[in-house]
């Protein structure tokens, strides 16, 4: 698990792209302290597993699903991206409950200027759009951030200055497509609220079907 808050910017320095997926090596500093091979590593909001680690360098791979559900596929060597370090035990969850399983992609459409904000317009298909909640959370490219307005087919973000500083977000142009994983929650909530319409048919189902044999049977 992550908290969507980015760590640093690292720089891709190669990618090898197959039918079978693709590897990627990035340069880091701060992640690279305490890096294991198989540790999970947010890139772009994406987790992915190390499984090389060189001097100032690291290696992910990215299998076909990976690459066809987000942006990694856009990449270009020499681009920067979004990095951490999957969240400790005991450690502060400054962002949200973010799996690194992005949901799909989006598209930002408009970028305005607020007091010291920067306000994003993001398009996102209509599968994603259901999961987005006015005030809700939302992570795009592995930041943790708050969904400002809902526009029914698209969603506004504000970006801190800090934020910007961290990230790519304050370079955004319209265009460019995002990684977006949708709250969890929301997405379980959807799932059990299905089962339980299913279930409730079923018991109505089985309650008519025994009121009908009572009555046939002249016990009701």
């Amino acid at each position: 698990m992550f908290t969507g808050l980015v760590e640093e910017l690292a720089i891709l320095k190669k990618i090898d792209k197959s039918p079978q997926g693709a590897r990627f090596i990035l340069a880091a500093n701060k992640i690279l302290g305490d890096m294991q091979l198989g540790d999970s590593i947010a890139v772009n909001g994406v987790c992915l597993t190390v499984v090389e680690r060189m001097p100032g360098t690291f290696a992910v791979e990215a299998v076909p699903e990976t690459m066809r559900r987000t942006n990694l596929g856009l990449l270009q060597t020499g681009d920067e991206v979004h990095v951490e370090r999957a969240l400790p035990i005991g450690g502060r969850l400054g962002g949200h409950l973010v799996s690194g399983h992005i949901d799909g992609t989006g598209t930002v459409r408009e970028v305005m200027h607020e007091g010291m904000a920067r306000v994003l317009t993001i398009a996102a298909p209509a599968h994603l759009m259901k999961y987005i909640v006015h005030k809700g959370s939302v992570c795009i490219d592995g930041v943790s951030l708050t969904v400002m307005e809902d526009r029914g087919d698209a969603f506004t973000l504000s970006i801190i200055p800090h934020t910007g500083q961290m990230t790519t977000l304050a370079s955004a142009r319209p265009g460019r497509v995002v990684n977006i994983e949708c709250d969890v929650l929301a997405k379980y909530l959807e799932k059990l609220l299905q089962y339980q319409t299913v279930d409730s048919s079923s018991v109505n189902r089985s309650s008519q079907l025994s009121l009908q044999w009572l009555a046939e049977h002249g016990f009701a």
